[in-house]
C-alpha cells in the first residue's frame, strides 16, 4: 500500500523523516528513491533524528557508507547510510558488503537504492520523495506488507 503526504520545506522533509525513524527497527531496510535535491539526505537526517542520533549526518555520497549509533527505546543500534549514486554495476553493491548491513542491530538507509535491487530484502520501505528546487515535495512510502501498514498508519 502506498501512503503520501506533502513536504514544503527541507525542515517538513526532516520531520517527517523523523516520524519515521521513531517508528523503525533493528533489521529495518530503506530505500530512499528521487532525483538530486529532492531532499533524501534531509530525509536520513530525520530518520537519525527520530532514532536518536546525536552526531552530525552528512551525505556518504563520497565515502558511500556512513554508520552512526542511534538509541531504539534504550538499547543502541547501528544506523547504517549508505548512498550508491557512485556505483556503476550492481556487483559493485556486493564488492562494498552492502547486504552486510541487513542485520538484526541496525535499521539501513539507503540512497540510490536501484543498482543493488537484486541485493536488497524483498520486505524494505521505500519511501520515494518527488520534486526538486523550490517546489513542493510528494513523499510516498510504499509498504510491502500488513507489519509496514501497521507502523505507518498513525504517522500518515
Amino acid at each position: 500500500m502506498d501512503y503520501h503526504v506533502t513536504s514544503l520545506t527541507v525542515e517538513q522533509t526532516r520531520e517527517w523523516g523523523k516520524q519515521l525513524g521513531a517508528r523503525l527497527q533493528g533489521g529495518d531496510v530503506v530505500a530512499l528513491i528521487g532525483d538530486l535535491g529532492a531532499g533524501k539526505t534531509a530525509f536520513a537526517q530525520g530518520v537519525g533524528e527520530g532514532l536518536g542520533v546525536t552526531s552530525p549526518m552528512t551525505s556518504p555520497t563520497f565515502t558511500l557508507i556512513h554508520e552512526y549509533i542511534a538509541q531504539l527505546k534504550g538499547t543502541q543500534l547501528r544506523l547504517i547510510h549508505m548512498d550508491l549514486y557512485r556505483l556503476q554495476r550492481p556487483e559493485e553493491a556486493e564488492v562494498i558488503g552492502v547486504e552486510d548491513a541487513f542485520v538484526e542491530n541496525a535499521v539501513c538507509l539507503i540512497e540510490w537504492p536501484e543498482i543493488a535491487e537484486d541485493y536488497l530484502p524483498d520486505d524494505r520501505l521505500e519511501v520515494e520523495i518527488i520534486g526538486s528546487g523550490e517546489q513542493a515535495r510528494e513523499i510516498i512510502f510504499r509498504a510491502p506488507n500488513c507489519t509496514w501498514e501497521s507502523r505507518l498508519k498513525d504517522m500518515i
